[in-house]
Order: C-alpha cells, then sequence, then structure tokens
C-alpha cells in the first residue's frame, strides 16, 4: 500500500480531515449572508467526509456538490448523507479542484475548508471565481501567520510545506485583487486542532498501525503526524487556519 493509500486510510474515518469545527462552519455562513437565499446552489470543494456540506446542506435552502478527488471520502460522505436524510440535497463528485465540473456563474457559493492549499490560494482564488454568479460567495479556510514574528523551526516547517502561508492581511489583499470584496475573517481557535482533529487522529493511531501490522511505511505516516502535532502544541500562538469570506465583484 502506497503513501496516499495509508494517509486516506487513516483520515477516512475522521470527521473532519483538517482544523476546523461546526460552530466555525456556521459563523462563516452567518459572516457570508447565504441564509437569506433561496435555492441555493453550492459547491463545497476539497469536502472529504464531508462535514461543511453536511451543515451546508441541512442549514440552508441548498443542493451541495461535494467535489474530492479521492472516492473513499465521498463514499463516507454518502453513506453519512442517507443516514442524516440529506441524500437528497447532497451530490458527492469524484474531481480534481483545478478541472471542476461545473458551468460560468453557475453557484451561488464555493465553500473550501482546509483544501485550497492543494491548489495553492492565489491559484484557486482566481480559478474559481468564474464558476460563481455574480455577488456569489467564495469561503475558504487556508493556513495563515498569526503574527509577523514567529519560531524558526515553524516558519522552516511551514515554508517548505506550504510556501503560500502568510498573514491575513496579506491573503485579503490577494482577495481584492483578483476580483473579490472581502466579507469576513477569522482565525479558527485552538479547538479546531486540538479536539477537532489532531486528538481524534491520534485515537485512531492503535488501530492503524495494527490494520497495517506495524509497517514501516504505516509507522512512519504515524511519527510525522507526532511530529506536526507536537510542532503545532509547542507554536499555536503563531499560526491557524484563517476563514476568509468574500463575494465576487464585477462581471
Amino acid at each position: 500500500m502506497d503513501d496516499l493509500a495509508l494517509l486516506v486510510d487513516l483520515h477516512r474515518e475522521g470527521a473532519r480531515q483538517g482544523p476546523g469545527g461546526d460552530a466555525e462552519t456556521r459563523l462563516a455562513i452567518a459572516l457570508s449572508g447565504l441564509r437569506s437565499g433561496r435555492n441555493l446552489k453550492i459547491a463545497d470543494i476539497g469536502c472529504g467526509t464531508g462535514a461543511s456540506a453536511r451543515i451546508l446542506a441541512r442549514d440552508l435552502d441548498a443542493t451541495v456538490a461535494a467535489v474530492d478527488f479521492l472516492p473513499e471520502f465521498l463514499a463516507e460522505l454518502d453513506a453519512a448523507a442517507v443516514r442524516e436524510g440529506l441524500g437528497d440535497r447532497i451530490e458527492t463528485l469524484e474531481a480534481s479542484m483545478d478541472a471542476l465540473p461545473f458551468d460560468d456563474a453557475s453557484l451561488d457559493a464555493i465553500w473550501s475548508e482546509g483544501a485550497i492549499y492543494n491548489m495553492g490560494f492565489a491559484a484557486g482564488i482566481r480559478a474559481w471565481r468564474r464558476f460563481l454568479k455574480p455577488g456569489g460567495v467564495l469561503a475558504v479556510s487556508e493556513l495563515t501567520w498569526l503574527t509577523r514574528e514567529r519560531p524558526d523551526e515553524l516558519t522552516a516547517h511551514w515554508m517548505q510545506e506550504y510556501p503560500q502561508v502568510d498573514v491575513a492581511s496579506a491573503k485579503i489583499a490577494l482577495l481584492e485583487e483578483n476580483g473579490y470584496t472581502p466579507a469576513g475573517y477569522f482565525a479558527l481557535p485552538r479547538t479546531c486542532w486540538l479536539d477537532n482533529y489532531y486528538r481524534p487522529i491520534q485515537a485512531r493511531f492503535g488501530r492503524f498501525l495494527a490494520r497495517h501490522a506495524h509497517s514501516d511505511a504505516a509507522a512512519a505516516i504515524v511519527a510525522a503526524e507526532e511530529a506536526e502535532i507536537a510542532l503545532y502544541e509547542r507554536n499555536a500562538a503563531f499560526v491557524s487556519y484563517g476563514f476568509y469570506v468574500a463575494r465576487k465583484t464585477g462581471d
């Protein structure tokens, strides 16, 4: 089993595949103004197992196209949507976020929690803009520095893993430069990292290693996850995900 398959196996049981929370999804909905809309069409890009997609479908008068390139995650979402009575409101689509199957100006909102980094923030907001209706909402969470200065170990790690990490003001400027009007911003609290993401992963490590006979590859993945968790715990004051809500302007 290759590393991607192992990572999928570790994360597919998770409610979330990155930092986030139901309350934070709902706060972004409140900032977006979407609650006043009717018959909304929303795309959740990089949806994973669908925590945010299910909230969008449940809380809004909306149909949600939930997009991910990993069929294992989409299967988990399909099953959860049926269990929760949302099967008629969520359509899962196996697709790459850089080749989305939507018509221009067809979406009321594009949602993406902790996933746009796969394209890069700048590339993603540029590529996705054309799918939004005039005034349509873009809501994304993105790795963000909370301070101008930070420990060297943290900077070195994230500049290697994701060189587009930056402060919120720089991300907001990119939105403004690329045809969006910012509508709201907030940083995810530590509970979104620790209680909602890292602690559940740690609770799955034992079962994961047992399924894979404590192979070197599985053990290496656990070690890398533990190192990232420890790095975050030492440096939580300096980095988080920022949640950016904006509206398409022009056109």
